[in-house]
């Protein structure tokens, strides 16, 4: 069993660690504010209705041609001396990577920030083989030298703050303890630039890729993943088959919508397009070039007309930004790669709903998460589509009904049967409400996992209909007088 699935069978006592640490609390709260009121300013002289129905469509239009677009974009990258590779899981794509690296007799691989990479638990594996696996992002940097994942899909280390990265840095690094935000950042790039100069392979992740052009597209504000994808010898990019958009054309809007969504900026500091390895006349830039295109599950999201929406995803973080929960428990309390709104409706696919039941029901259906999503991602809507299975089970999923899931399933049904028996006929409605008031002594204070975080119903001593009679004959009465 993988790290992210032992994480996630231990949803609950996280979620209730993460409650209690204020620190960890504050830290979000703080971020999360920062980052709404940025993304709010970002957006105050555009039609954002205008560009959200414009990047939803092209997003749309993509995955309505995936597979010929896929093969497009693979047609068009080998012709420019890019090899592509396809990946049916994460195990395989850790494989190809590994070999690429064997083959060239690597023994240090710097990476660029790749939300795959750690979906796919890269790291890790590279390490078991005997390759070092450098992050080159600051904020994967410094997760990595906390020997934690990220807790953010944009902001890695949002869960610290200056006073928990500056003594980490000290522990692990030497530096002095400091304040400095500009010192902080400072020592790490200088630590950083060495590692890039001894690199043997870079291995970055992937915005969008572009299938008419063959263009891979990466965004970053840090230089580390330019540097990465130009300093060694060998880059190898990697990222999920839904990336794809079909014209070059297409990037414009999502570039907009993505930067602004994820940090509240027009643009970010560096816009990359690769569409091959160095040429004769070219000073600079890798030798070789590999795509690996990597599905784990995707496919099986493609095949599914509403969970397609999933697949829309632009990687901003603008529903952890928005989401209550996200903010108040943490990226770490999810125990997946992707947590918060996205995470919830994504993980599922990744590794399957028994796994994983609990998330979908980690959510106040505020749709928010659904208000901000620039590629207008129905959430709320998939959320309660994956509620019902995790209940129901699916034919594209193991069984989650058992055990203590079969009472509970069973004493949902029978309630949920009472209630619609109830309301469906006059006499049983006042003649349950009349029994519920009469009873409402005998109503316990527990009311299992409803009532662990919520203070339990009370049952008003008279029905509405017994109240509003009451109050007409109290305005008969004073009519006549």
């Amino acid at each position: 069993m993988s790290q992210h699935q032992e994480a996630v069978q231990e949803f609950h006592p996280r979620v209730h660690a993460a409650l209690q640490d204020s620190q960890i609390r504050n830290n979000f709260r703080k971020a999360m504010d920062g980052l709404m009121g940025k993304r709010q300013q970002a957006f105050a002289d555009w039609d954002l209705e205008g560009l959200r129905d414009l990047g939803a469509a092209v997003r749309l239009r993509a995955l309505s041609r995936l597979p010929e677009l896929l093969e497009e974009l693979e047609a068009n990258l080998t012709r420019q001396g890019v090899r592509v590779h396809w990946a049916e899981n994460g195990d395989q794509a850790c494989e190809i990577i590994r070999d690429i690296c064997q083959a060239r007799d690597a023994k240090k691989v710097i990476k660029g920030k790749s939300m795959v990479s750690e979906e796919m638990e890269l790291n890790a594996y590279l390490e078991e083989a005997g390759i070092e696996a450098l992050e080159s992002d600051l904020g994967e940097y410094l997760v990595q030298l906390a020997e934690e994942t990220p807790s953010h899909i944009i902001m890695p280390a949002i869960h610290k703050n200056t006073d928990e990265i500056s003594a980490l840095m000290h522990e692990k690094t030497g530096t002095q303890p400091s304040r400095d935000v500009a010192y902080l950042t400072a020592s790490a790039r200088q630590q950083l630039r060495e590692k890039f100069m001894q690199a043997d392979v870079g291995v970055s992740g992937v915005n969008f890729a572009v299938a008419e052009t063959g263009t891979l597209c990466l965004v970053e504000n840090e230089g580390n993943g330019r540097l990465t994808t130009t300093t060694p010898s060998c880059h190898i990019a990697v990222t999920g088959i839904e990336k794809v958009v079909e014209k070059l054309e297409d990037v414009t809007p999502l570039l907009a919508l993505l930067t602004r969504s994820a940090t509240g900026q027009h643009v970010t500091t560096y816009v990359n397009m690769i569409s091959g390895p160095r040429k004769e006349e070219e000073k600079d830039g890798p030798e070789e070039v590999h795509l690996v295109l990597v599905d784990s599950g995707r496919s099986s999201i493609y095949q599914d007309e509403e969970l397609l929406d999933t697949l829309r995803c632009i990687r901003c973080g603008a529903c952890m930004n928005h989401c209550p929960v996200y903010t108040r428990v943490g990226g770490h309390a999810y125990g997946t790669t992707y947590p918060g709104p996205i995470g919830k409706i994504l993980m599922p696919h990744l590794l399957g709903l028994d796994k994983t039941r609990d998330l979908p029901s980690a959510s106040t259906l505020c749709g928010a998460c659904g208000e901000v999503c620039p590629v207008k991602i129905p959430i709320p809507k998939l959320l309660q589509r994956l509620r019902k299975e995790a209940v129901d089970g699916d034919s594209l999923r193991p069984s989650v009904v058992s055990g203590h899931g079969v009472k509970r399933r069973f004493l949902e049904v029978l309630a949920w049967k009472g209630w619609a028996k109830m309301h469906a006929h006059a006499g049983f409605y006042r003649l349950g409400t009349r029994m519920m008031t009469s009873l409402r002594g005998l109503m316990p204070s527990k009311l299992g996992g409803w009532t662990r975080y919520r203070t339990p119903p009370r049952i008003a001593s008279k029905s509405f209909q017994q109240m509003m009679r009451e109050h007409a004959q109290k305005s008969n009465a004073g009519g006549r007088s």
